[in-house]
């Protein structure tokens, strides 16, 4: 129930307003904000996600990466919202016209009018902006993006009815924490929006607003820009091609056709996300960058999460047959037979602290000073890739499914029991990013 929320956040991703086209450098916030939101979500947080999408090219390459977002036109309360800020900036001290001096051309027709960012900035002695801010000409699109973030906030504080201090949007009861997860190119047009927002509506939530910057992306060897549909076809068809080499033509059948899309999307999600989001991200597009052995890779996670799917569907095709009873209920089964190092290690760095894992990557500190926060966003990724690399190790040298001798089984199930945990861990990281399992590769 919305009551029982921890809170509520809304995540902006102003990429979703830029052009049509969506590039590689527009995919990296993107996939931040949809990872955050699902991390945000598994410890009780209440998230809301804008822009809602409208571009139809965009919905189809972000279905493909399997990003979960909103679509639709905003909502029919947008143009209420839009004249109640339009009503707002008619009545700022910041706010002028937009003359048109002698011999220049007159302003564009959406334009409505110029604020003075530099000197409210100053006024409100607020720290951490852009020293070059200084006037912002407001269009009518301006606006409309502020009424979307507006329209956000008020489902909030619907969902979680609190006592909020005074603002402008007296429909506005309670206090959300608002997240714009932009790139660096986008970061000063955001500051922008930011203190004119600030200047419309100086309510609790405006003063909330924080910016998590992704650093660039960076494209080696483009024979020109390439679109963020043409970066998932090519890495598509790479991720055939790595496969074919390794499984020959089985990869032919109409069931791969899924796996190898899970596998491009699991590609693409590590790329941009192992990485921490303030430093620079190169995708290298070479034939030769990608494989489904690299083990800092995301179809490196997925075989060794096909490899557990394997296993269990082994040992419960055993059973079916009679080679090997079922497995005990954990309360009757002898722990004391794991005593591979290996097995240790899966328990102490991986199931036991995963919990931990999950919050610290959802944590959002709020800064020192300024207006930028850091979060840690490359947390699961990071984890998944050494989770597979010690699970890979410890999996090629033991023999979990031994001789179906009676003596032998206290060990196995233990072992099976392990596994299993480490699968479910699986499950829950690869959760976080949208990634379903796979049941074989």
């Amino acid at each position: 129930a919305p009551a029982a929320q921890a809170g509520w956040v809304v995540l902006h991703c102003p990429a979703l307003r830029g052009p049509a086209a969506l590039r590689p450098r527009h995919l990296r916030p993107l996939l931040l904000a949809d990872h955050l939101a699902q991390l945000l979500r598994a410890q009780g947080v209440g998230v809301r996600l804008v822009p809602a999408l409208a571009e139809e090219g965009s919905r189809e390459v972000l279905r493909r990466l399997r990003v979960d977002w909103p679509s639709g036109s905003g909502g029919s309360a947008l143009p209420d919202t839009v004249s109640a800020l339009r009503r707002a900036l008619g009545r700022s001290p910041c706010a002028a016209a937009c003359e048109q001096g002698p011999g220049t051309a007159a302003p564009p027709e959406d334009v409505i009018c110029k604020v003075h960012l530099k000197s409210f900035v100053e006024q409100q002695g607020l720290v951490g902006y852009d020293p070059n801010l200084d006037v912002l000409v407001v269009t009518e699109g301006k606006l409309r993006s502020l009424a979307e973030l507006q329209q956000a906030v008020l489902q909030c504080a619907v969902s979680n009815p609190a006592a909020l201090p005074a603002s402008c949007f007296p429909d506005i009861g309670s206090c959300c924490g608002i997240v714009h997860v932009v790139s660096c190119e986008e970061e000063f047009q955001q500051q922008q929006l930011d203190l004119l927002w600030r200047i419309l509506d100086p309510g609790a939530h405006t003063a909330l607003q924080k910016h998590l910057v992704c650093g660039p992306v960076k494209v080696t060897n483009p024979s020109s820009p390439i679109g963020a549909d043409q970066y998932f076809q090519l890495r598509k068809r790479q991720m055939y091609k790595a496969s074919v080499m390794k499984y020959g033509e089985l990869v032919q059948d109409e069931a791969w056709t899924e796996v190898i899309d899970t596998l491009t999307a699991a590609a693409i999600r590590f790329e941009m996300l192992s990485t921490a989001h303030r430093s620079q991200v190169t995708l290298d597009l070479e034939d030769s960058s990608i494989s489904t052995k690299g083990t800092k890779s995301g179809a490196f996670v997925m075989y060794n999460c096909a490899r557990l799917a394997t296993l269990f569907d082994t040992y419960q095709r055993a059973v079916e047959r009679g080679t090997y009873p079922p497995l005990l209920p954990v309360s009757e089964l002898n722990f004391s037979c794991l005593r591979e190092e290996g097995e240790w290690l899966l328990l102490f760095n991986y199931i036991l602290p995963f919990p931990e894992v999950l919050q610290q990557a959802a944590q959002l500190p709020p800064p020192s000073k300024g207006i930028r926060i850091t979060a840690n966003t490359e947390t699961v990724c990071k984890f998944l890739i050494q989770l597979s690399m010690d699970f890979s190790s410890y999996y090629n040298r033991v023999h979990v499914l031994g001789e179906p001798l009676p003596h032998l089984f206290d060990q196995m199930f233990a072992r099976l029991r392990l596994l299993g945990a480490v699968r479910d861990v699986f499950h829950s990281a690869l959760a976080t990013l949208h990634l379903p399992p796979l049941s074989q590769i």
